[in-house]
């Protein structure tokens, strides 16, 4: 690669956040079956969301829908780090089992807030 990001997919942020999104489907499959269609659900769903919208804000026409698109993936990932700690709460998982994805999550929250900066206006 020529170090020009063309499109999302050239984005380590939104590659990241895609394998972020692998953990989050390995690790709901350790849930109780009775929370496959509720807190397992919403947690894959804000999984999701966060590539979603990189893609989205990437592929926008302003600079300004891409920073809004942005911090809707920061949103999401802030949702995210809240229903994982909603599961080590209940007891569903351990420190130990989220410990990859969380580690992955922090990561990728500190990149969309470094995106978020550069993609503010400069004066």
């Amino acid at each position: 690669m020529n170090g020009k990001v063309e499109s999302h997919k050239d984005l380590t942020v939104w590659q990241k956040s895609m394998d972020l999104v692998v953990l989050v489907y390995k690790l709901m499959e350790q849930l109780p079956k009775e929370e496959r269609y509720s807190l397992c659900d919403q947690i894959r769903r804000s999984a999701v969301s966060i590539p979603s919208n990189i893609a989205e804000g990437k592929s926008r026409n302003s600079i300004k829908e891409y920073k809004q698109f942005v911090g809707i993936a920061k949103g999401s990932a802030a949702e995210l780090e809240t229903q994982l700690l909603i599961c080590e709460r209940i007891g569903y998982l351990d420190k130990e089992e989220l410990s990859e994805v969380m580690g992955l999550l922090d990561e990728v929250s500190k990149m969309l807030a470094k995106l978020n900066i550069a993609l503010a206006p400069r004066t």
